[in-house]
């Protein structure tokens, strides 16, 4: 019974089975071979579209590499011209205070170093320019060029190395004040665009020499470690002493640090020996890693300190500073220079600092800082806006292009009463200067006049008596002006308002239209 059961449930189709079925075919069974034929074309067409893909993918990872090459080498490039007309307007746009600007572009500065994307100079492809030599001979070190960047650029010693990069041969940081202060109320910077100058009243703002001397301490050390000489103070005091074949204070071949010293504003003026020991206490913490000491007593901000360029006031501070500077455990000494104010510009008030110059020992001068004067500052024909005319009168000092004459006038003067040299014999004879790493005596090598002008007066020595050495600060923007400064008498000229307002390309462009100027080229 169960068998015939199955066979009939077999044998049924229902309608709709009988219709798949009548509409089915028979399935072709295609040979094994024919199967292995069809296959390597799939294949094929998928090995050729990976193929194009991946030479798609090769070719766009290419074009991004290259273009982030190109921008790196274009970003990092002094000589590019975003930074001056991008970078500095956005930054005036967007931070209205100008210290705030300035502390923003420190950070930038400083952080961008320390990842290795910061501006750097890079040489010139042009033969001709290759060929105009810019070094100059100051202390006996042999440096790449004349240019400086002044002291405010950074107050407290955090981007020297960012500011070396930038091509100047003469960093100077500071000013440091013994103890911390924090200078005048805020704001006091001021902008004056249309003539590219500023005021300020910053009032010497320090976090102190202490501060200052721990942060170059930690650069030496961490060059020391850098450079395979070891690390702690054992490596600090190889590369202090020479060891590494650079200057104890710049760390660069052919460059020089130089770190202001001030006294603290709570410090009273006529308390001379008080405000002498403010100088030397910074001196002692500071000296070490320095190649250029500078005695700042031409603040225009710190209310009585103009009064300290008097002969004998002077002449007692600096022989303090000069007696301190000459006893840093170093083997060699950093060299000693005063910064004077450009409104002390009496025949008496110049002849009193030079003498105070020579019976001190010390080594230079720094012609200029910012003026108090606002008289004649800008000429009557050039109509300033409302809002400029207005921050003018403003307190504190001034610089800009304007001080470009008085300065250059100012080192002349300098220069001519330096080259009369010491004080008569009755009066005390200057010590005797020490050398920097590699230097001499005399400064009886060419100096930047003579390689670019033929010129041979200045930089020689005056019998046994060592040159007394002339940089210049106050107005300079371009490479004439530059030449004109040296020219007159100075080794170096040094910018500050020019870089805020041309951006870090500034010091490159400088010594481009220097090289133009000597090669007789527009």
């Amino acid at each position: 019974m169960s068998v015939l059961f199955l066979r009939l449930a077999r044998s049924y189709q229902s309608p709709a089975t009988r219709i798949i079925l009548s509409q089915s075919r028979p399935v072709a069974v295609l040979p094994r071979n024919a199967l292995l034929l069809r296959r390597p074309a799939s294949t094929a067409t998928r090995e050729a579209g990976s193929v194009v893909t991946r030479l798609k993918n090769l070719l766009y990872g290419t074009s991004l590499s290259l273009f982030a090459v190109f921008s790196y080498l274009y970003i990092t490039d002094t000589r590019a011209s975003v930074h001056q007309w991008l970078v500095v307007p956005a930054l005036r746009w967007l931070l209205p205070d100008a210290e705030d600007a300035h502390h923003i572009g420190t950070k930038a500065l400083k952080a961008m170093y320390s990842f290795g994307i910061h501006a750097r100079e890079r040489n010139s492809k042009n033969q001709d320019l290759k060929d105009v030599d810019l070094g100059i001979t100051v202390f006996g070190q042999r440096l790449q060029n004349p240019i400086g960047t002044s002291a405010g650029l950074d107050k407290l010693a955090e981007i020297p190395d960012a500011l070396f990069a930038l091509g100047p041969a003469i960093v100077e940081v500071g000013g440091a004040t013994p103890f911390p202060q924090d200078g005048n109320p805020k704001p006091r910077v001021f902008r004056l665009p249309s003539q590219k100058s500023l005021i300020n009243r910053y009032g010497l703002n320090s976090l102190g020499a202490e501060d200052m001397a721990m942060r170059l301490r930690e650069r030496v050390r961490l060059f020391a470690y850098h450079n395979g000489y070891g690390i702690g103070k054992d490596a600090e005091e190889f590369v202090l002493n020479g060891g590494a074949g650079v200057p104890a204070g710049s760390l660069v071949e052919g460059k020089l640090l130089a770190v202001q010293v001030a006294k603290n504003k709570l410090t009273k003026d006529e308390d001379i020996e008080a405000v002498k020991n403010d100088y030397v206490y910074c001196v002692e913490k500071l000296a070490p890693y320095a190649d250029i000491l500078v005695v700042n007593v031409s603040s225009p901000n710190t209310p009585g300190l103009r009064t300290l360029q008097k002969v004998e006031p002077l002449t007692r501070i600096l022989e303090g500073v000069v007696a301190a500077a000459r006893s840093v455990d170093r083997k060699t000494k950093p060299r000693v220079m005063v910064k004077v104010s450009p409104d002390e510009d009496q025949d008496e008030q110049l002849e009193g600092i030079v003498e105070a110059i020579w019976r001190s020992g010390v080594d230079g001068v720094i012609v200029g800082n910012t003026t108090k004067r606002r008289q004649n500052l800008i000429p009557n024909h050039v109509d300033l806006p409302a809002k400029e005319r207005l921050i003018l009168d403003e307190q504190g000092g001034f610089s800009g292009p304007q001080m470009f004459e008085r300065t250059l006038g100012l080192v002349k003067r300098y220069k001519r009463l330096l080259d009369q040299g010491p004080p008569p014999p009755h009066e005390k004879e200057p010590a005797k200067s020490p050398k920097l790493v590699g230097g001499a005596e005399t400064r009886d090598e060419p100096t930047v006049k003579e390689s670019l002008t033929g010129s041979t007066a200045a930089g020689v020595g005056l019998g046994k008596h060592e040159q007394k050495v002339i940089f210049a600060t106050g107005g300079i923007t371009n490479g004439k002006q530059a030449l004109e400064i040296l020219n007159a008498g100075a080794s170096v000229a040094q910018i500050y308002t020019a870089l805020v307002y041309g951006g870090v390309g500034t010091v490159s462009r400088i010594k481009k239209e220097m090289k133009n100027e000597v090669l007789g080229k527009p």
